[in-house]
């Protein structure tokens, strides 16, 4: 199991284009445990009231 590059309180951005996303920031909400080798995490935008997961090659840092 690969280890997270992101922390919880981590500000980060989409990589790749999303169909009706906001642009971000988006904040690490949570480390998702993950049973491959890339790493998953909840995050959560500022301009949406809900929560969204993500692999770690769809986000960079802001």
């Amino acid at each position: 199991m690969a280890q997270h590059r992101f922390k919880v309180g981590d500000v980060v951005t989409l990589g790749r284009s999303f169909i009706k996303m906001p642009e971000g920031p988006f904040e690490v909400i949570r480390l998702l445990p993950s049973d491959s080798a890339d790493p998953a995490y909840r995050i959560k935008s500022r301009s949406e009231s809900y929560e969204r997961a993500v692999r770690e090659y769809e986000i960079k840092a802001a």
